[in-house]
């Protein structure tokens, strides 16, 4: 699994930078792209193990939609003694824009909660509502406006928000850790553990951030 999270990374610079990628705003079509050029990256460096889709139905929670999710490709393969087929999602990832779109039903800390629906990327994943069969999942944040050590901040206000409000669920151990920042690729890691509702063992997320705001347009 190291070794597909490494190629997500990497290949996310390369994704936004390419001279041939059309300029795109919306989420949707943002990760349209993503998912476009992730199965061609992998047919190239040797991850042709692996698909790529969208808007995959979880397997648990039918009626819930992952925005990408990666699956073996005429392969079998067995993360912590789960076999996996391509009938499987492998590693099911969120995707969302920082700062978040503004609507009448949009919560600027989305990113992490939503106090007005169930569209809260890190809540979504406490709750169960993603990935329940899951141990570990993926985010990802197209950051489109300021620069990712301002949005990692915001982020850790926004859960000692939670906290002080005492949110039910919510703990000091929901925080963000940094894994990487390359300021001169302006991408950014980070890893959370978080526990669940409903009995559900922890789930580890891995977050791939990206600037977007001053590149190619």
């Amino acid at each position: 699994m190291q070794k597909i999270l490494e190629f997500i990374g990497s290949q996310l610079p390369v994704w936004r930078d390419r001279e041939d990628r059309p300029f795109a705003q919306a989420e949707d079509e943002l990760t349209d792209q993503l998912c476009a050029h992730l199965l061609s990256a992998s047919r190239l460096h040797g991850f042709d193990f692996l698909q790529f889709r969208r808007e995959t139905r979880d397997k648990v929670k039918a009626s819930r939609k992952h925005d990408l999710i990666i699956s073996p490709n005429s392969a079998v393969i067995e993360v912590e003694g789960r076999r996996h087929t391509e009938f499987d999602i492998l590693f099911p990832l969120e995707c969302k824009r920082l700062p978040t779109p503004v609507g009448r039903d949009r919560d600027e800390r989305e990113y992490v909660f939503s106090s007005k629906k169930s569209t809260g990327g890190v809540q979504r994943f406490k709750a169960g509502h993603h990935a329940p069969d899951h141990k570990v999942a993926g985010m990802i944040a197209y950051v489109q406006v300021s620069d990712i050590a301002s949005w990692s901040s915001r982020v850790t206000e926004w859960i000692d928000g939670l906290l002080q409000e005492r949110t039910v669920g919510w703990t000091k151990a929901d925080h963000l850790v940094e894994t990487l920042q390359d300021k001169r690729l302006k991408i950014g890691r980070f890893t959370s553990t978080h526990g669940r509702q409903n009995k559900l063992e922890p789930i580890t997320l891995h977050h791939f951030w990206i600037e977007l705001g001053g590149a190619r347009s």
